[in-house]
């Protein structure tokens, strides 16, 4: 969502409408992982959370601090010998590896175009085409 506001502010309305559906997203995984959790009998306990930074150099700087977060994200995620979990856990692993390959393919594109303006504001447009899908897991 930092990101989404910081682009946004910088009339880069594509890279932020890509972060805004991305932040959606993350809003379903969490509920999905809540629901899950109760589900189970578990106890969720919400704490603070970090401050997160909320300025960026370059989209590219963004685009690499999200696939930086993906992997941390991706290597989190683990079942203990609980195998219903290790089952629900597949669907996330999976969308793990799309999210990083999302990342890793904006990455590549704003690369190839480096301090192109035109090139910006063609990728700029691509990424305001981005609309939001709930995710469709079963049981979510």
């Amino acid at each position: 969502l930092s990101m989404s506001v910081h682009f946004s502010a910088k009339g880069m309305k594509g890279v932020a409408n890509w972060f805004a559906v991305q932040f959606k997203e993350e809003q379903d995984h969490a509920q999905i992982f809540v629901d899950y959790v109760l589900a189970r009998g578990g106890r969720v306990t919400l704490a603070p959370i970090a401050e997160v930074p909320c300025e960026w150099e370059s989209p590219l700087a963004a685009f690499e601090a999200t696939l930086v977060h993906e992997k941390k994200v991706t290597a989190m995620i683990e079942a203990d010998k609980d195998f219903a979990t290790a089952n629900k856990l597949v669907w996330f692993v999976d969308e793990q590896v799309e999210e990083e390959q999302n990342a890793q393919d904006i990455i590549d594109s704003l690369k190839m175009v480096d301090d192109s303006k035109m090139g910006l504001y063609m990728i700029d447009k691509e990424l305001a085409a981005r609309v939001y899908t709930a995710p469709s897991i079963a049981g979510a």
